[in-house]
């Protein structure tokens, strides 16, 4: 949907982004909410969107090349997403820096999870794989 690098990563990061991982001084953190407006309940369709956050801890610049996402609905039925880059980008981070994207996920249950995986090159040549913290998705209770 919408990707952007941005600079520092200081502020209220902590309270905004419920879900982190960090791997190799790599920090992935994912908001979700719940999209009603978007949801067809009666249809056996719910929508959340995720913000995520990739966070270059490291002394390296590297680049994210690549994702893997797991995707499990309430019945347990996973399906597994691969695919170049995110949001039709392949954004590169400097040391200090991060960069920012914005997707969705519908689901046919109103409960389910995603987690996952990005792969990175590094600017020494190195190639390395970062995780994406779990995260549940959760419709609010209809009150009957």
């Amino acid at each position: 949907m919408t990707g952007r690098a941005g600079g520092s990563t200081v502020g209220p990061v902590k309270e905004l982004f419920g879900y982190a991982a960090t791997t190799d001084d790599v920090t992935v953190r994912v908001a979700v909410n719940f999209l009603p407006e978007q949801s067809e309940p009666a249809s056996g369709r719910w929508f959340w969107a995720y913000h995520v956050r990739i966070e270059n801890g490291s002394a390296r610049t590297i680049q994210l090349i690549s994702r893997e996402w797991i995707i499990a609905d309430g019945r347990g039925i996973t399906h597994e997403v691969r695919g170049e880059g995110v949001v039709g980008e392949q954004p590169v981070i400097a040391p200090g820096e991060s960069f920012d994207y914005v997707s969705g996920c519908p689901l046919q249950t109103p409960t389910g999870s995603m987690r996952g995986r990005y792969h990175m090159v590094a600017d020494d040549g190195g190639s390395f794989a970062v995780e994406i913290p779990q995260f549940p998705l959760i419709a609010p209770a209809v009150a009957s």
